[in-house]
């Protein structure tokens, strides 16, 4: 009997309040089988139902929701479980491994007091003894690749790729037969990302678990997993085998999720990000390039962090020269120090001596009136959108915010319009008044940048724009800076670990490992015929789906 089994589920919420919309369905006549043993993804768009319906297998949903059809685990009905019965699953028989690691881990505790817990509450027979569980956490920490010593750390003293390894290793505790991974490398960058893919596959082979991977990525589903399932509006779409769903879908939906990735290389998908409506490039006259003029330099740029006894050089005599019109894109892993120069950038980050930043050929200004206005021309686009903007703003404030601060004389609710319009929030009316949590990802993402629109800048610095959203919402965001590039010459800086984004808009590419840029060129030079070995590395970590071209 398989391990896990949806038979016709339907799950709806009730709503109630200002956001009241009756009642909402979210999963619609779902009927899912995955075998013991077996691996199985959910794909998907935000919205699309695939995380409620994992979560219905642990009755981890709110108490609005109702949920028709049967859910089996074994031959147990979740829903007739009682509380100890489902207590006694969870942890021991099927466990989660939750999309957002900082968010799921807790900040005052130490990650081996964290693992140790489900060890005490969750398993019977096993691991009596202090003794045990500690010989346990230190096996659990050995077979994600940790250090034991790793033990002894907080949340915030890790990285991204070692909080998904705590969560892996939590969720392995109690020796689960179903594990259910929802969106286990998001936002991770592609070294990263792989050993953690690599990982799970491993265990999974090793240890004969049943994975169920929730993504919205079919080429990350397709590395860890041999059928995929793909829902949209809450109803199955297609569900085959992996290799078949990614390079002959018969849906036109699964059509737009397989070729949303693009493939590095692909002519066709070079300077055209796939969205959700084909969009020719419209002939009215505006059709701003790269030049030779340089808008943004470093020029022999180190930063050195002194927060400790030993000082951290974090930046090492970069030289880099953003044009203006180019789409630069800086790429690397976590920790190579992009974020650091970036702010040295902004003026946000002194640099060491020796060293200086130079916009339009000129030191940018480090008095505060004169750096001011140099922060008109140059503006940060946010990574989140979601931290980046007050939820208690409307788009209107949020927007008028930098106006305000930069005293801006003119017609504010006319430059408040004219931006949400040129980020392509149309009509604007129709946004002006909304809240963030009334936005969708792709909204909230579009607002941000009309904030920096607002002040007329020449320039953009983009910190990962696109890491956390859907496939088509990401290539609607790409679509619209090249965009803003063509009716406005905007230049920008886009730090990013995707490759992919890489060769969909930018004219150049620094690759930035260890503090130190080490290749810089044309995109076509770089991802093409890459010369130095990370170049090499980052690119064959990048997961993609390879398609037979006729």
């Amino acid at each position: 009997m398989p391990d896990l089994v949806f038979d016709n589920v339907s799950i709806t919420y009730r709503t109630s309040g200002r956001n009241d919309r009756g009642t909402v369905a979210a999963v619609k006549g779902v009927s899912l089988a995955l075998p013991e043993g077996g691996t199985l993804g959910l794909a998907g768009e935000s919205g699309s139902g695939k995380s409620t319906l994992a979560m219905s297998a642990l009755r981890l949903l709110p108490k609005n929701a109702r949920i028709d059809g049967e859910v089996l685990l074994g031959d147990k009905r979740v829903d007739e479980l009682s509380f100890g019965e489902l207590r006694a699953v969870r942890w021991a028989e099927a466990s989660i491994v939750f999309q957002g690691a900082m968010h799921s881990l807790n900040p005052v505790r130490t990650v081996g007091q964290q693992i140790l817990e489900a060890l005490e509450l969750h398993t019977k027979g096993k691991w009596k003894t202090a003794e045990a569980r500690r010989a346990r956490l230190h096996e659990l920490l050995e077979s994600v690749d940790l250090a034991k010593a790793k033990a002894a750390s907080y949340p915030h003293e890790l990285s991204g790729g070692q909080k998904q390894r705590v969560m892996i290793a939590m969720a392995l505790a109690c020796e689960p037969q179903i594990i259910i991974a929802d969106e286990p490398t998001t936002a991770l960058d592609v070294i990263v990302q792989k050993q953690i893919l690599d990982m799970i596959a491993h265990l999974v082979t090793e240890r004969g678990i049943s994975l169920l991977m929730i993504s919205h990525d079919l080429s990350v589903l397709a590395t860890a997993c041999e059928r995929i399932a793909v829902m949209r509006g809450g109803e199955l779409v297609e569900v085959g085998e992996s290799h078949r769903i990614c390079t002959e879908p018969s849906e036109p939906y699964t059509q737009q999720l397989a070729h949303a990735f693009p493939t590095i290389g692909d002519p066709a998908s070079r300077m055209h990000p796939v969205t959700r409506q084909h969009r020719d490039k419209p002939d009215d006259g505006l059709n701003h390039e790269m030049t030779d003029e340089v808008l943004l330099e470093a020029r022999n740029v180190s930063i050195t962090y002194r927060t400790g006894k030993r000082p951290h050089t974090a930046v090492h005599d970069v030289n880099l020269a953003c044009h203006r019109g180019e789409i630069l894109a800086l790429v690397g892993q976590s920790g190579s120090g992009k974020t650091s120069l970036a702010r040295a950038l902004l003026g946000l980050q002194p640099v060491d001596p020796g060293g200086e930043v130079l916009y339009s050929g000129s030191p940018i200004p480090t008095r505060s009136k004169e750096l001011r206005r140099f922060r008109q021309q140059v503006q940060l686009v946010l990574q989140d959108p979601s931290a980046a903007l007050n939820p208690k703003l409307s788009v209107y404030e949020s927007v008028a915010e930098g106006l305000r601060i930069q005293g801006y004389g003119g017609d504010e609710h006319a430059r408040v319009v004219e931006s949400i319009e040129n980020a392509e929030l149309r009509p604007a009316s129709r946004y002006l008044g909304a809240i963030p949590q009334e936005l969708s990802g792709g909204q909230r993402q579009r607002v941000v940048i009309a904030g920096a629109l607002a002040l007329h800048p020449s320039m953009l610095i983009a910190d990962e724009p696109v890491a956390s959203l859907d496939a088509s919402v990401r290539g609607e965001i790409l679509a619209l800076l090249l965009g803003l590039r063509r009716r406005l010459g905007l230049s920008a800086l886009v730090i990013t670990h995707d490759l992919g984004l890489a060769w969909n808009i930018a004219d150049t590419v620094a690759v930035m490992h260890q503090g130190r840029i080490v290749e810089h060129g044309t995109t076509e030079q770089v991802l093409l015929d890459p010369q130095d070995d990370y170049t090499k590395k980052l690119l064959q970590a990048a997961p993609q789906i390879e398609r037979v071209t006729a």
